[in-house]
């Protein structure tokens, strides 16, 4: 099994130069992936844990990390489809695959906040079916020659270079809900949810694969994962006092966390770190590669 850990681009690190040197770290210290989150106002759950501190295009970090990195995967846990353009999506993953040599894995979902839905123009109710016309369009343009139809895009006799370097670029759906399983299972290189456990998860893997057979899809192609929120103790409290059971400094937690992930058939756990506060990070980050040789 892989292990992989979040950048805290989403937590609200005023010098943004703070919040990338995590990214070599976690290189350094042997994680398989980093990864970021997407939203684009502040609203919601966003608000009340940033206030105005900034929120760092998911993107634009992943470039950076592209140039600052040379073995990690760079993945997007998960970028919100339905906020972008899957015509500048396709291109963005394509560059930024080619870039950082093919190490870059799509991860999307629906997304949840209804007043940024609002804000963009976006009727909430078509999200789902948005979401799936991008994965659908995205694969498509990769091919270099696309043709594809549909109530919003008329797209014929265009060229879309490059494509991607890996073959295919990996896209993984988030999201437990019926509907997300799914997209997972008709429409995904992989499944990433979040907030389950190990029991649980193994049982709606299993779903998926078998939807996934019932399309005809090979159901052994596809990509297991899950996305683990973590807390992070800390003596000052702010970021690292949350409500939670899972402790990413705690060794003996983890440890068997991860392992009962590997059980349950995860291919690659990512641990998204909840904290902003730099030497906090750095604690729990080291925390849990000391379990790493364990769990894979």
């Amino acid at each position: 099994m892989k292990v992989g850990v979040t950048v805290p681009n989403m937590w609200g690190v005023e010098d943004a130069r703070e919040m990338l040197a995590m990214g070599p770290l976690a290189e350094r210290l042997g994680f398989d992936s980093v990864w970021v989150m997407d939203h684009l106002f502040h609203t919601g759950f966003v608000t009340e844990r940033l206030g105005t501190r900034p929120y760092w295009h998911p993107l634009a970090v992943l470039s950076h990390l592209s140039a600052t990195t040379s073995k990690v995967a760079l993945g997007t846990g998960v970028l919100v489809l339905p906020y972008h353009d899957p015509i500048e999506m396709a291109k963005y993953f394509a560059t930024l695959d080619h870039m950082s040599g093919g190490r870059v894995i799509a991860g999307v979902g629906v997304g949840a906040l209804a007043p940024e839905f609002e804000a963009l123009g976006i009727p909430m109710k078509e999200r789902g079916a948005r979401t799936t016309e991008a994965i659908r369009l995205m694969r498509e343009l990769w091919t270099g020659t696309p043709t594809f139809k549909s109530a919003r895009f008329d797209i014929k006799d265009v060229g879309f270079y490059p494509s991607t370097k890996q073959s295919p670029l990996p896209i993984w759906v988030g999201g437990a809900s019926e509907g997300a399983r799914k997209r997972a299972a008709l429409h995904g290189d992989g499944w990433l949810p979040n907030g389950m456990n190990p029991e649980t998860y193994a049982a709606l893997a299993a779903e998926v694969r078998a939807t996934a057979a019932e399309a005809g899809r090979d159901p052994a192609a596809l990509s297991m994962n899950v996305l683990i929120q973590a807390g992070v103790r800390g003596e000052s409290g702010g970021d690292s006092a949350h409500t939670t059971t899972i402790w990413a400094d705690d060794a003996d937690v983890m440890r068997t966390l991860l392992q009962g992930y590997r059980g349950a058939g995860v291919d690659h756990a990512v641990v998204a770190l909840q904290t902003g506060d730099i030497g906090l990070l750095t604690k729990a980050m080291e925390c849990i590669a000391g379990v790493l040789p364990d769990v894979r």
